[in-house]
């Protein structure tokens, strides 16, 4: 009979995980409640959905659009979204002229708080040597092509500094309330790796 851990690196991330899981379980290392609370609040209480709800109110409020660029973490305190990884938060915008793009070339920095855990393109290590090489045609291989008099400038998170896109607003949005704006806004946008639609 073949040994299943021999081809280990081949199943998927899921099954590995679900089978580390089991098995720490089995030991008594971890209890699943506790661990499924852990997931449930990575998906319902911190992720995008947090981001969004930023990003849409400071489309609707100069003041707290100013605050935000200024103070990004007191900011998005002041939407009661913190925790770990949410320390020092930099929120930087999108504009006609110039758009931001968020990479961690050392690892995988990231703002928990406002975009929940991070994709796994995003810890590649090609997305983040080839973020910061050649920033406009990664950006178009993912789906964004900019036009050439647009500037892109690449941020790089790190223990220190967790940056957040602040998306430009889609046109043909004004007569949309906030929490219909915050659904128009993706993880991608407030990492940069794509623009917000109008819907």
């Amino acid at each position: 009979m073949a040994d299943p851990t021999k081809n280990k690196d081949r199943l998927p991330p899921e099954v590995r995980a679900e089978a580390l899981e089991s098995l720490l379980a089995e030991r008594g290392l971890i209890k699943s409640e506790v661990l499924d609370g852990f997931i449930n609040r990575m998906v319902n209480d911190v992720g995008p959905m947090n981001g969004a709800k930023v990003v849409a109110k400071a489309w609707v409020d100069d003041d707290y659009r100013e605050h935000l660029l200024a103070d990004g973490t007191g900011a998005i305190k002041e939407m009661g979204f913190t925790g770990p990884q949410g320390e020092h938060i930099v929120v930087v915008e999108n504009s006609d002229d110039v758009h931001n793009v968020v990479v961690c070339t050392l690892c995988s920095c990231y703002p928990w708080p406002v975009l929940g855990l991070p994709p796994e393109w995003y810890k590649d290590p090609a997305y983040r040597s080839r973020m910061v090489r050649e920033p406009r045609t990664l950006l178009s291989e993912m789906g964004l092509d900019l036009d050439d008099s647009v500037e892109v400038q690449v941020w790089d998170s790190s223990a220190e500094n967790r940056y957040l896109v602040l998306p430009q607003r889609p046109e043909g949005t004004d007569e949309l309330s906030e929490d219909e704006l915050a659904a128009l806004v993706t993880r991608d946008a407030m990492v940069g790796v794509a623009k917000v639609g109008a819907g």
